[in-house]
């Protein structure tokens, strides 16, 4: 008996880490694409453009949201941000639906696990699901609700000294906070953050200049880092579920919850019981394309999958935010609004690709359990070259090539001002980047002096 278990659990993380190889190339470059979009696009320009509710407002959300950030926290916390300085609200929900469904990294993930066919009803879809969110809230929205919400969300950060960081739309926090030239106080989530905002701020030149400098390539790499400290969660728990469910979970299992056969009934209830699904499965963002491999494997239809896929805006720890933020009244509209737009939106793909006789054939692919996945193939020499770009985007970060601050903080090695916190240890002063550190440092000074505080040329002294 335990014999078997073990050959099952073994044979789940096979495919889980399986899975993970497959589509490592395509989430490292997605994220390297993501990371110098994030950089290089001013987020300031497209966030005061988005106060109508009209088609250009949602246009521009839209595109927004495409050239934002994957992770559905991510994308809450700046449609907070956005709602607050005043979007209107079918502008920030398609902010969210945009930046969680139509991502680079996203896309490339299910053309690989999942094929063409579901890549094209995401793109499709997308568009669709931000289309249909905007006529049902349109027809349904309380829009004093909203007006009130917003004033007391404002109210309530200003009483508690919240403010936005203007980085990435997070509550900023008072040990990382900075006083502007002109004499405004900005504060930020992270030591990541604040060091973006000052990078963005000492920046000069287009982005060629700033490609071709390292300077350029240093605020990528620290994009990219935070991009990953977001994501990797997510991202890793996604694909060891995926593989479990697919070796535990009994086949009768999906055939009790989604009903089999054709017909616009079965594809409705698929459609709905996909986003049901996804709401308890707790696995957001990039996390749940492995799960729906599974759940495709398991025979549920194309618009239970891609429903789905479409749902992890209202997953419950993601709900938990929008309680936190807004209230239960505005968590219960979105929630419901979210709920209708997602199963119908995968509803009406399978009808059109029906029509359209482009409907994948299940029957057609290689079961999980049967692909070998670790092989010399492209997918082998696509993660060389990704792994080689992500090396040598986290060597950037770490030797801060090109990095604002002559100072290296001894506790995290970012680069510093003198401005900052800082302490004297044997004669030596050293500069922190936020007072954690420093407080790190004060902790057990001995463990971190090692190293010359005073950085040249890129490179440290010994």
């Amino acid at each position: 008996m335990l014999a078997t278990l073990g050959t099952t659990v073994v044979e789940a993380l096979r495919i889980g880490v399986g899975f993970l190889w497959t589509a490592a190339w395509a989430i490292i470059m997605g994220l390297v694409i993501t990371s110098l979009v994030q950089v290089y696009v001013s987020k300031e320009r497209m966030a005061a453009v988005l106060g109508e509710g009209d088609v250009t407002g949602v246009t521009k959300a839209t595109l927004f949201g495409a050239a934002s950030s994957g992770c559905s926290f991510g994308a809450v916390a700046i449609g907070k941000g956005l709602f607050k300085k005043g979007a209107h609200v079918v502008n920030f929900l398609a902010f969210m639906f945009a930046s969680t469904n139509l991502i680079v990294e996203l896309g490339l993930m299910i053309l690989l696990l999942l094929g063409w066919e579901f890549l094209v009803a995401e793109l499709l879809g997308g568009l669709l699901l931000i289309a249909v969110m905007a006529v049902i809230v349109h027809l349904t929205l309380p829009e004093n609700l909203f007006d009130e919400v917003r004033a007391e969300l404002n109210q309530r950060d200003r009483d508690h000294g919240v403010s936005a960081d203007p980085t990435c739309g997070m509550d900023g926090k008072e040990e990382y906070s900075l006083v502007t030239d002109g004499g405004e106080t900005l504060q930020f989530c992270s030591a990541g953050c604040m060091e973006t905002y000052q990078q963005e701020v000492a920046s000069s030149g287009g982005w060629r200049d700033e490609l071709l400098s390292w300077g350029g390539w240093y605020r990528v790499a620290n994009q990219y880092r935070k991009e990953w400290s977001m994501l990797y969660e997510d991202v890793i728990a996604g694909f060891l579920i995926a593989g479990f469910v697919i070796v535990f979970v009994p086949q009768w299992v999906w055939n009790t919850l989604f009903l089999q056969g054709d017909g616009l009934l079965v594809s409705a209830e698929n459609a709905v019981m996909g986003v049901a699904i996804a709401v308890v499965s707790f696995v957001g963002s990039m996390g749940n394309v492995p799960f729906a491999v599974a759940l495709w494997g398991g025979g549920v239809s194309f618009a239970g999958v891609i429903a789905f896929v479409y749902a992890d805006l209202i997953t419950v720890p993601v709900l938990n935010f929008y309680r936190k933020y807004y209230g239960w009244t505005v968590m219960a509209y979105i929630f419901g609004v979210f709920f209708v737009t997602m199963a119908f939106t995968g509803f009406l793909m399978e009808q059109l690709f029906d029509v359209l006789g482009i409907v994948p054939d299940l029957a057609a692919g290689v079961t999980a359990s049967e692909q070998t996945y670790f092989e010399l193939n492209y997918t082998f020499y696509l993660n060389v070259i990704a792994f080689a770009v992500s090396g040598f985007l986290f060597y950037v970060y770490r030797r801060g090539l090109g990095a604002p601050g002559q100072y290296r903080d001894p506790v995290c090695g970012m680069r510093t001002d003198d401005d900052g916190a800082s302490a004297t240890y044997d004669g030596e002063t050293y500069y922190f980047c936020s007072k954690a550190c420093e407080r790190a440092f004060e902790d057990t000074p001995g463990e971190f002096a090692t190293a010359d505080p005073v950085i040249s040329d890129g490179h440290d002294h010994h």
